[in-house]
């Protein structure tokens, strides 16, 4: 029996005989609650040996110690060839993949930061009228007696509430009712009178009734005293006050009225109380009705409509118009334009967004585009007016939410000033800030701790591992496949696991160097924490970092899958049988080539506005390798994959219904 498998399984992870691909019976022990890096040459193993091999043996010993009922509603994994494996735990496996295709998934609920935010703000959210910018409360009976307990010891208050007549009901019998229930007297167009006599009057016509006469109930009349007896008798009063009056009670003092409502409501508006399903967009509660919480609905998109942006409305700038039936829109616009001073001459992506609303919207001298595209749809029993819509509609932003995909009402809810619509849509480093420049009374810091603790974590521990510049609004669709393994990371240092096998595929990709010593210390929390932590990664700062590296090799396919080396980073710089330690140490270097290829034609994109890219002007070259780089966050997959790959597409002819990103024109030498 070989080394290897003479360590004690309480402190390694012992791997006898692996075979799987093509691995060639390797014998390998992996320290536990380590960082344990496994390098090689591309194709060498390296996967074979952590995902196909140890992962899926750790997951699948876990599923296996489930009941028969749980293990059908999981996927089923085969055992990897392998003699045995022992001192294994649950595995977990974080890919350099998206995972989700949901349209509806977004970076704030696939690391569950949206779930606390909507507890945080239906909790201890205010909600302001929009009418008034007052904040909206609903009374209690507490609020009652507190504000009689603030008046002067022996002020004399009344406490009343409104009469609500029923539809079959004549004054007489509302007011014999009254009595029935115990009450003596109402106030009636501003004069107390006993019920009694009333009854009377009513009778004889001596007072009028009808829908214009005003009837409060008294149910109490008061002195002001602190006495427990007191107190009670006035908490009584009100309850009853908000019972009879449909929750409106009144308490009057010197002939001064405060009002008191224990329906949510302010300015003639009655508002929904916050509760967690009222803020998601997954719940049809919360949801926006437009666009169902999708954020999007199929309308006309402003890109088809205008696809080069650098072109003036005279100069053609809108397709629709072109043309010499529908020119007929474009040459009343043109007519009309100095009347209101519109710029025709003016590149559309250099008008002001007023003047785009009024090009959109028209006005007294011209019809909209808007107009126009609701003349077409009236006239859609024509075949080529159903085919010219078909060639403008698309994915639009939905008019009513304005992409938050929450009804409107959930806006007016805030903490400090800010919706949870605004919190969303901050990059997270900024969002951070927010959180630790919060300041809350202590009732609400006290009802809002653990959950301000959890969500400070959580992106806290986004901010590490490098996607500060990300919104919790992102589409987790729209990730690369870096930045979902991020995501996917920070949401494992969230769930504070412990006693498990962590296995990463290749966390370095996508991040810029100077990001790296962030995922490094997120790693080593992981660790810290009580997991091992295995690490697939070519990243020399990585490999400094680690507590042991496993070295697969010495080449790619057939002629790799052995162990090459084993130990720490200091060791692997002088061993002569690994490749990756002659290149750490400097012995073997990629040379820098001397000469370059010239190049003259090249694809011009310009105005590229997509994502956080503020209106790039960029050329790319033909013929040659082109590298496209920057800091993790600047916008370089948004430029080639969302921008130049799908426009370069739709130039050529090749277009396959995907959905461009904002830029204003597409030039070169690409025919």
């Amino acid at each position: 029996m070989n080394k290897e498998a003479e360590k004690d399984p309480g402190k390694y992870i012992i791997i006898k005989g692996a075979r799987v691909h093509n691995l060639k019976n390797v014998d390998v022990a992996i320290p536990k609650n380590k960082l344990v890096v496994i390098t090689g040459m591309s194709g060498s193993g390296k996967s074979s040996l952590a995902f196909d091999t140890l992962y899926a043996e750790g997951q699948r010993r876990y599923v296996e110690s489930l009941s028969s009922y749980a293990r059908q509603f999981m996927g089923r994994m085969n055992k990897p060839d392998v003699d045995y494996i022992k001192g294994i735990a649950p595995a977990i496996a974080i890919e350099q993949k998206v995972i989700t295709s949901n349209p509806r998934s977004t970076v704030g609920t696939s690391t569950e930061i949206y779930d606390y935010l909507k507890l945080l703000f239906s909790r201890i959210g205010r909600t302001i009228s929009p009418v008034s910018g007052k904040e909206v409360k609903k009374d209690t009976v507490t609020d009652v007696v507190n504000y009689i307990s603030s008046l002067p010891e022996g002020t004399s208050v009344t406490i009343l509430c409104p009469l609500h007549a029923h539809n079959h009901r004549s004054l007489k019998e509302e007011l014999a009712v009254l009595l029935q229930k115990g009450f003596t007297r109402v106030i009636i167009d501003g004069l107390l009178s006993k019920i009694e006599d009333l009854l009377d009057d009513v009778s004889t016509g001596n007072v009028k009734s009808g829908d214009d006469v005003q009837v409060k109930i008294v149910i109490d009349r008061v002195s002001v005293a602190s006495d427990e007896e007191t107190l009670s008798r006035i908490a009584d009063s009100a309850q009853t006050a908000f019972f009879e009056g449909r929750g409106d009670c009144f308490v009057e003092e010197n002939q001064i009225v405060h009002v008191f409502c224990d329906r949510f409501e302010l300015d003639g508006i009655r508002f929904e109380e916050p509760t967690p399903n009222f803020f998601s967009f997954n719940n049809p509660f919360g949801a926006c009705k437009r666009c169902e919480g999708y954020g999007k609905v199929i309308g006309i998109d402003e890109d088809l409509v205008i696809p080069d942006k650098s072109k003036s409305v005279y100069d053609g700038a809108i397709a629709p118009w072109r043309g010499e039936k529908m020119g007929e829109w474009l040459n009343k616009l043109v007519k009309s334009a100095l009347k209101f001073d519109f710029p025709i001459h003016r590149a559309y992506n250099q008008l002001s967004n007023e003047q785009r609303k009024l090009l959109w919207q028209g006005n007294t001298y011209f019809s909209g585009l808007d107009e126009f595209f609701k003349e077409l749809e009236t006239q859609t029993y024509k075949i080529q007016y159903r085919v010219m819509l078909s060639r403008y509609r698309g994915k639009t932003t939905c008019p009513e939410c304005m992409g938050s995909r929450l009804r409107q009402d959930a806006s007016y809810v805030k903490i400090d000033d800010s919706s949870i619509t605004d919190i969303v849509l901050m990059p997270l480093d900024k969002a951070s800030e927010f959180f630790t420049d919060l300041k809350l009374d202590p009732t609400r810091q006290k009802i809002a701790k653990r959950l301000l603790m959890e969500i400070d974590n959580r992106i806290k521990f986004l901010n590490d591992v490098g996607l500060g510049y990300l919104t919790l609004n992102r589409l987790s669709n729209t990730l690369s496949g870096g930045e979902s393994q991020r995501i996917n990371l920070a949401t494992s240092l969230g769930s504070s696991l412990v006693g498990s096998i962590y296995v990463l595929d290749e966390p370095s990709i996508g991040l810029h160097p100077r990001d790296t010593h962030r995922l490094i210390r997120v790693l080593r929390s992981l660790r810290d924490v009580g997991n091992t932590v295995l690490v697939v990664e070519h990243e020399e700062e990585i490999m400094q970092a680690a507590d042991h590296i496993i070295d697969i090799g010495p080449e790619a396919g057939t002629h790799g899958g052995n162990l090459v080396f084993t130990g720490t980073y200091q060791e692997i710089l002088h061993d002569e049988a690994s490749l990756t330690g002659k290149y750490l140490s400097g012995r073997q270097s990629i040379a820098i080539p001397g000469q370059r290829r010239k190049w003259s034609d090249f694809i011009e994109i310009k105005g590229a506005r997509e994502n956080n890219l503020k209106s790039v002007d960029v050329k790319f070259p033909l013929n040659v390798l082109s590298v496209v780089s920057g800091v993790s966050g600047s916008g370089k997959t948004s430029l080639v994959k969302r921008i130049l790959q799908p426009a370069l597409q739709k130039a050529i002819g090749n277009y396959s219904g995907e959905q461009t990103g904002s830029y204003d024109s597409i030039g070169g030498d690409y025919g």
